[in-house]
């Protein structure tokens, strides 16, 4: 983040200004700079809404920048010191790994929700560093740690602002000082929620409960949630609780990528029209590619986006096969997406610590190699704060026209993963790369179904998905075609250095 005073459009600036006095009615008046203690009621819910490119991260990272000058604390979920009955707190929050990490990139300090929904319980002497971290305590003695590795612990923090990073600066691992996880009992204050989109409506009453003030920042272009019959959390706010952004704001102003997903909007466009100005566009920007075959390479970290699933498990095993994949193993360097955690009932605490970790259900993980027992994997968890664990894991490999899948290894329990060479455009909402595949025949078998969805045709919507996903590269594929790879799989740059990753055992203690 940068001290440079932010210029605001005409309806971005009355955006803030509405949000300024919703949190002005809730004690926080960043004009004067003024707190008040919490009030139980809140300002209760708004939503500030619009199109890719339209400023809604730019007015996220002005609010958190003015809210942290004001004095509002920052709710990281690795760590909260004592409650003081007059503080005033803000979460950013995301439904992913990969949503909280393009935030954190751009100075935002996000973390996923379920981070918030459940807290970490620390061991009483490794907490005493993190008060004394904080600011809340004197520098402890440990028995163990050096006065060196309490100073690297320090200079870590300074920087990052981050617990867990810290401790494990100072030489420690998770399982550490990190003994366990629960359910949030008391509420927090402000919560900021990006990529609400994807909010279905349990996540939306469990940020309600714990929340009394929830700004929802959200583009009403993107995809329901499956579960949600076409609709957003936001669309039954009233029309006063929902502010709205029109103009284009994010990079610049000829950006070729969002000015084909705006043209969408169109209701005469029809597919044929738009891969026709897809392919002009090639012809004219490199930002645009008219591609004739899926590039095998970026798969391994940029997934290909499809709209089927026969198509994705084509692609899978398509990518499995150019690589000399074995049918029995997986290569190091092979990309997952966590499908959800397998355990009974009894197990709710393994479960919360392998999704506290990272393990939810669509994170983006690669593999890097076998754990230490049978049934383990060593991942890195892409977005997480802390990516590198080694968790029970069930690996599943679909298999065209097969009904089940094939399971190369499994431990008894764990985290679940479907490989991630090529994901549906649902799944991949929420999540960014530098460059994104679209497969177009996928699309145009939309099209031609002549399905809609909230009004507008399906295929449209998936375009649109699929396009804004893309930072700076979008190769839009035409062929049922995949290139042979220029090199093997990777995970070098993956690697980190000791302290060693963190171990969690999902099995029977």
């Amino acid at each position: 983040m940068t001290d440079q005073p932010v210029t605001l459009s005409e309806d971005q600036a009355a955006a803030h200004d509405s949000v300024t006095e919703m949190l002005r009615g809730a004690g926080i008046d960043l004009d004067d700079g003024l707190l008040l203690p919490p009030r139980e009621a809140g300002a209760g819910v708004a939503a500030l809404i619009g199109k890719a490119g339209s400023g809604k991260t730019l007015l996220l990272a002005e609010f958190y920048r003015n809210l942290k000058a004001a004095g509002v604390d920052i709710v990281s979920g690795d760590y909260e010191g004592r409650r003081r009955k007059d503080r005033r707190t803000l979460a950013i929050l995301a439904p992913t790994n990969k949503a909280a990490s393009v935030l954190r990139l751009r100075g935002v300090p996000a973390t996923t929700i379920h981070r918030i929904l459940y807290t970490p319980v620390y061991d009483p002497e490794y907490e005493r560093i993190a008060e004394w971290l904080a600011g809340n305590g004197e520098r402890p003695v440990i028995e163990g740690l050096t006065e060196q590795a309490l100073d690297r612990a320090a200079a870590f923090y300074a920087s990052n602002s981050s617990i867990p990073g810290a401790l494990a600066a100072a030489g420690l691992r998770g399982s550490d000082f990190i003994t366990g996880w629960k359910r949030r009992e008391d509420p927090l204050d402000i919560g900021f929620v990006d990529e609400a989109s994807m909010l279905d409506d349990r996540q939306f009453e469990d940020l309600k409960e714990i929340f009394p003030t929830l700004l929802l920042f959200g583009d009403p272009a993107q995809l329901a949630p499956v579960n949600q019959s076409g609709s957003m959390v936001f669309d039954g706010l009233p029309k006063a609780r929902k502010l709205e952004l029109s103009r284009i704001h994010r990079q610049e102003a000829d950006n070729p990528i969002l000015d084909l997903a705006h043209a969408l909007a169109d209701p005469q466009l029809e597919f044929h029209d738009f891969e026709r100005m897809v392919e002009e566009t090639a012809r004219r920007d490199d930002r645009v590619v008219w591609g004739q075959r899926v590039e095998v390479d970026l798969m391994a970290r940029s997934p290909v986006l499809v709209w089927r699933n026969a198509t994705r498990i084509r692609l899978i095993n398509a990518f499995r096969s150019v690589h000399g994949a074995p049918e029995d193993a997986l290569l190091e360097g092979e990309p997952l997406v966590c499908d959800g955690i397998e355990l009974p009932l009894k197990h709710r605490k393994k479960r919360l610590d392998l999704e506290a970790r990272g393990l939810i259900k669509g994170a983006q993980v690669v593999y890097l190699g076998p754990g230490n027992k049978p049934g383990f994997s060593r991942l890195h968890v892409i977005g997480a704060e802390d990516p590198q664990v080694s968790a029970a894991s069930i690996v599943k490999i679909e298999k065209p026209d097969e009904e089940e899948p094939f399971i190369p290894y499994a431990a008894r329990m764990g985290a679940t993963f479907l490989h991630g060479a090529a994901v549906t455009i649902h799944k991949a909402q929420g999540s960014q790369w530098e460059t994104v595949q679209v497969f177009a025949p996928d699309l145009f078998v939309a099209a031609r179904m002549g399905r809609v969805e909230a009004g507008q045709p399906l295929w449209k919507r998936l375009a649109y998905v699929a396009i804004t996903r893309a930072q700076d590269r979008l190769i839009w594929v035409v062929r049922n075609r995949l290139a042979r790879p220029t090199r093997p799989l990777q995970v070098d740059d993956l690697r980190r250095p000791a302290p060693a990753p963190l171990t969690l055992e999902a099995e029977t203690p």
